[in-house]
């Protein structure tokens, strides 16, 4: 059975006390879980927040993403070696929040391009990465799933083509994909096809909209995802991902300039779409 569940980013980066309410509104919605950012919050408060969430039963996603000083593809072995250290602590704190997924696009560092496309070193590097994290990461009982992001953010995987390529090289079993409607509303042909491709390593997904904004304001076609869905029988995570300028400092770091929705318009009517297209299509 499906679950769903809501990234708080629409709030804060940050791991704080002040994330506790929103977590008890979230649960009261009649959400499955909560998807928190793993960035540079103290590590008590990993704790503290994943204890409330198993308190109030709201089960727990996450997902982070890695600079240039800490690239899986870098041709210094020592900054790869820094992306393996910096993906160890991201677990370890992931473990704090009885995390069951980490998620992101921690196969290469975010936004940081080589002017060039791709290279072949580039995928085995990334994939030596992925496969040492998977097993790290199997022991905690989490599954990594890396994302394909969109051309402005990442050039190693920007379609489901190229992060299966990937993974098939990566070729671990705790190491699987993530499929985000954002970024395939951009770099994907047909949402369909590319779900039914990526379909046999389809570990998490996002439900976003081509804004950021509520899912189902914008024009991102949610009948064909969720039909493509059930036709590949999906039954993982349906997260939503959406963003806003409450936390300035992450908002700039990632090119959100205004306001694309509310964040508990995103959680209210998000929640209504995804239940509204679970029974539609059968699930």
């Amino acid at each position: 059975m499906n679950k769903i569940g809501f990234n708080v980013l629409a709030w804060s980066a940050e791991m704080s006390e002040a994330l506790l309410p929103i977590l008890d509104r979230l649960k009261k919605i009649g959400y499955d879980g909560a998807e928190f950012f793993v960035g540079g919050s103290p590590e008590e408060s990993f704790k503290l927040v994943g204890k409330h969430c198993a308190d109030i039963g709201l089960e727990v996603t996450t997902v982070t993403v890695l600079g240039p000083d800490e690239n899986p593809i870098s041709p210094n072995a020592h900054v790869r070696e820094k992306s393996k250290e910096r993906l160890r602590w991201v677990l370890d704190r992931a473990a704090d929040l009885n995390s069951q997924v980490l998620c992101g696009p921690f196969h290469s560092a975010f936004a940081t391009f080589a002017s060039r496309a791709p290279i072949e070193d580039e995928y085995n590097w990334s994939a030596e990465v992925l496969h040492e994290m998977g097993d790290y990461a199997q022991k905690l009982g989490i599954l990594l799933t890396p994302e394909a992001l969109n051309r402005f953010e990442c050039y190693l995987a920007n379609t489901m083509e190229q992060l299966d390529y990937l993974l098939a090289k990566v070729n671990h079993p705790n190491v699987q994909a993530m499929f985000d409607t954002h970024h395939a509303n951009m770099e994907e042909k047909k949402l369909g096809a590319a779900i039914e491709l990526i379909a046999p390593r389809l570990g998490h997904f996002h439900i976003s909209e081509n804004d950021r904004g509520t899912p189902g304001s914008g024009h991102v076609n949610f009948d064909e995802t969720f039909a493509a869905l059930k036709k590949v029988d999906y039954s993982g995570w349906l997260t939503i991902e959406g963003f806003t300028r409450n936390d300035p400092a992450f908002a700039n770091s990632i090119g959100v300039w205004r306001n694309f929705s509310e964040p508990w318009d995103m959680a209210e009517n998000g929640y209504k779409l995804i239940r509204g297209m679970l029974d539609k299509h059968g699930f």
